[in-house]
């Protein structure tokens, strides 16, 4: 991740996005691979901020290969 030497952890916020959340990288070449092949939806985003964040660290946690269930 461009900004992030050691990768983004999970409940960290990406040192990519702006004041308005929309990412700086968009549409250029250094853009990584999994955020181009991240589509939002409301299941995942919600309604609000706070509702995107909470479900997207859950994600990152749950997908986590370091992580134990």
């Amino acid at each position: 991740m461009p900004g992030m030497p050691n990768g983004k952890p999970a409940g960290v916020r990406c040192i990519q996005l702006n004041e308005k959340n929309l990412c700086k990288l968009f549409g250029q070449p250094e853009r990584p691979a999994v955020c181009h092949q991240f589509k939002p939806c409301p299941d995942v985003c919600g309604n609000t901020n706070t509702q995107a964040f909470s479900n997207l660290t859950e994600l990152e946690r749950l997908s986590d290969v370091h992580s134990t269930c």
